[in-house]
C-alpha cells in the first residue's frame, strides 16, 4: 500500500508532462512545433488584385483606398485596361490605378536623376601622388618599382649653361677632316637621383594647352616624349658631358652622337600622359633625358635635361 502511494504522484507528474506536450501517458515525445515565421511584408499591387477585389465584390472607394496607400506594380497598357474592363472592374478604379502607376514612375525618374546629380556633383578624390595613372605637375618621374609608400620620383631639371669645345687640335691639324665637338657641360660629377633598376619605367607628363614640359628651359616646347633622347653622359670627375654637336671641313650637325643614345619605347597613357621604358638594359653610368626638338645651336644656347645616374641593379 505503502509502495501504491509513491508511485502514484510520480505518475501524476508524467501524465501532466505528457499532456503539456499533446501526447498520450507513455507516447514518445515529438517533435516541439517551430514558431511560425513573421509576416511578409505586402507585396505590391498588381491587376490580378484589384481584379480579385472587385470580384470579391468590395466597395470602389475600399479598392480605391487601398490603391493609393499600398505600393503597386500595375500594367497600364492599353491591351491591360481592356482586360480590367471586361473583368469588371469600373473606370474609377481603374483611373486610379493609372494615377498610381504614373506618380510611382515619376518618383523613379526622379530618385534616379537625383542619384545621377549626386554622383555628378561629388567632389573628385584628390590625386594620388604615387600612382602613375593620377593627375601629376608636369615633369618626368621615375616610377620606383622597389620603393614603397614614394614610389613616384620627379628628375629634377639640370642646367648646362655652357658649350665647350673638343678635339679642336685635331681638327686643325686634318684639316677639318677630324670633327670637332660641342660639349653640354653639366656641373658635379654625379646626379642627384640614383636608379637601382636596369630597365627603369618613367612617366612624362605633359600640360596640354601649354605644354608644361617647355616651362622646364626648352625653347620650342615639347608635347611627346618622341622630343627626347635618352642619352648616356660622360662621366668627368667634378663634371658631366654630352656631346650635341659635331662640326668640320665636311659639314656640321647638331644633336646628340648615336652611340650615346639609348633607344626607348613609350606608350599614350591619356592624353598628356606617356610610359617610357628603355628597350635595353641600362649599365651603370650618369644618363639624362635631353630635349632634341629644337636646335640648340650645337650646345650654345644652354638650357636645361633631366638627369639621373644608374647604381648597379640590386
Amino acid at each position: 500500500m505503502r509502495r501504491i502511494a509513491k508511485i502514484l504522484p510520480l505518475a501524476v507528474c508524467l501524465a501532466g508532462v505528457s499532456a503539456a506536450y499533446g501526447q498520450q501517458p507513455g507516447a514518445p515525445p515529438g517533435p516541439v512545433s517551430p514558431p511560425q515565421a513573421a509576416a511578409k511584408p505586402t507585396d505590391a499591387l498588381t491587376n490580378g488584385d484589384v481584379i480579385k477585389m472587385v470580384e470579391a465584390k468590395l466597395g470602389g472607394e475600399l479598392i480605391i483606398s487601398k490603391i493609393k496607400s499600398s505600393p503597386s506594380n500595375f500594367d497600364t497598357s492599353i491591351d491591360a485596361i481592356l482586360k480590367l474592363k471586361d473583368a469588371g472592374v469600373s473606370e474609377t478604379i481603374i483611373k486610379a490605378m493609372v494615377e498610381a502607376k504614373a506618380a510611382g514612375d515619376t518618383a523613379a525618374k526622379e530618385a534616379a536623376a537625383k542619384e545621377v546629380s549626386e554622383r555628378v556633383s561629388a567632389p573628385p578624390l584628390p590625386p594620388d601622388p604615387n600612382d602613375p595613372k593620377s593627375p601629376h605637375d608636369a615633369g618626368i618621374y621615375w616610377l620606383a618599382k622597389e620603393k614603397r609608400g614614394q614610389p613616384m620620383i620627379l628628375l629634377e631639371p639640370a642646367v648646362y649653361s655652357q658649350g665647350k669645345t673638343g678635339n679642336m687640335f685635331g681638327a686643325a691639324m686634318t684639316g677639318g677632316l677630324s670633327k670637332a665637338k660641342w660639349k653640354a657641360v653639366v656641373r658635379e660629377g654625379r646626379a642627384t637621383l640614383r636608379v637601382n633598376e636596369s630597365l627603369p619605367e618613367f612617366w612624362f607628363y605633359f600640360e596640354e594647352k601649354s605644354h608644361g614640359l617647355s616651362g622646364s628651359g626648352f625653347g620650342g616646347g615639347a608635347s611627346s616624349p618622341n622630343e627626347f633622347v635618352l642619352a648616356k653622359m660622360e662621366h668627368k670627375g667634378d663634371h658631366r658631358e654630352l656631346v650635341v654637336g659635331e662640326f668640320g671641313a665636311l659639314g656640321a650637325s647638331s644633336g646628340t652622337r648615336s652611340k650615346d643614345t639609348v633607344p626607348f619605347d613609350f606608350v599614350k597613357v591619356s592624353p598628356g600622359v606617356y610610359k617610357v621604358k628603355p628597350n635595353q638594359l641600362l649599365a651603370p653610368g650618369e644618363y639624362c633625358f635631353f630635349f632634341a626638338g629644337t636646335n640648340m645651336t650645337m650646345g650654345m644656347a644652354g638650357g636645361k635635361l633631366f638627369d639621373f645616374g644608374m647604381d648597379r641593379a640590386q
